[in-house]
């Protein structure tokens, strides 16, 4: 019992981790630059983004198998010059992930950049605020409670992936071994209390994230309300 949680629970939870703090930082600079320009071409990139959200996982995962493979564009190149391989690696499920939690991400820092007041921000510019400070002083406190609910969902998505990790990542115990991994090849082993034990685990894990993340929600639409009662 102890093998298995320090080895997919700690697994999962440092590929998640590092592949939600990826696109955090990625998701939300993306967002808000698409969310104030508009260009020929827009609704293509936006839509590459998204696409993972309605590609079946196995795709996404050979499309990631033939850009980081061995003989692919990129894992090639690293190979080559770095001599860092992505298939088969921990490296690998944390790529997956972050490409599978993304577009949740994404999405969310884009609905939340949007619904801004553009007056707040031109204020700010007219007080001589550079587009920097206009965004951390600014555009991100307002739209941090859009940006935390896609952060909390992309951590979730990445805790849960499992198709697009198996095809990069494959599945070896000790090293690539994430829950959702741990669950699959303990029901072909026929090991179910094993399997039931990981089900709990992700379960409980994925049910707190959601509890925490309607919690917060909850307390600050009462504490909106709140203030505008005051108002």
């Amino acid at each position: 019992m102890a093998d298995m949680t320090m080895g997919p629970l700690f697994l999962s939870l440092k590929v998640a981790g590092i592949s939600t703090l990826i696109v955090f930082i990625t998701g939300v600079l993306i967002a808000f630059v698409l969310a104030r320009k508009n260009f020929p071409g827009k609704s293509v990139i936006e839509s590459l983004f998204l696409l993972p959200l309605v590609l079946p996982p196995t795709v996404v995962g050979f499309g990631l198998l033939i850009l980081f493979g061995k003989n692919g564009w990129v894992g090639r190149w690293l190979l080559e010059w770095f001599d860092v391989q992505i298939v088969f690696t921990w490296i690998g499920a944390v790529i997956a992930s972050v490409v599978v939690s993304f577009p949740l991400m994404y999405q969310s820092s884009a609905a939340a950049f949007q619904s801004l007041d553009k007056k707040l921000e031109q204020a700010a510019r007219t007080m001589g605020a550079s587009e920097w400070r206009v965004f951390w002083t600014v555009s991100f406190p307002l739209a941090w409670p859009g940006i935390l609910a896609g952060l909390v969902l992309a951590f979730a998505r990445g805790l849960g992936e499992f198709g697009a990790t198996l095809m990069l990542a494959g599945y070896i115990p000790g090293k690539t071994d994430t829950i959702p991994l741990a669950i699959y090849f303990a029901v072909e082993a026929g090991q179910i209390e094993k399997a039931t034990y990981w089900v709990i685990v992700i379960v409980a894990l994925g049910f707190s994230t959601m509890m925490w993340l309607n919690w917060w929600s909850r307390r600050n639409l009462r504490r909106f309300a709140e203030s505008k009662e005051g108002e």
